[in-house]
């Protein structure tokens, strides 16, 4: 994988297998990820771009457990 990689939410849940709802819940306070608000006022919407090193780091504490 490219080093300088950015992930979406999408992405980086077909990679692990997970659902973006989890993937949002693991990444979105991480260091280095971007969190882009969204519009609206009903519901809270967010954008999340994960860098490969935090995808990297977040993927090896889930292994090392």
């Amino acid at each position: 994988m490219n080093d300088n990689a950015v992930y979406t939410v999408a992405e980086v849940a077909k990679m692990i297998g997970f659902s973006r709802q989890i993937v949002t819940q693991l990444f979105e306070k991480e260091r280095g990820v971007i969190v882009l608000p969204g519009g609206g006022n009903k519901r809270t919407h967010r954008t999340l771009r994960i860098p490969h090193a935090a995808y990297e780091r977040v993927l090896k504490r889930l292994t090392t457990k």
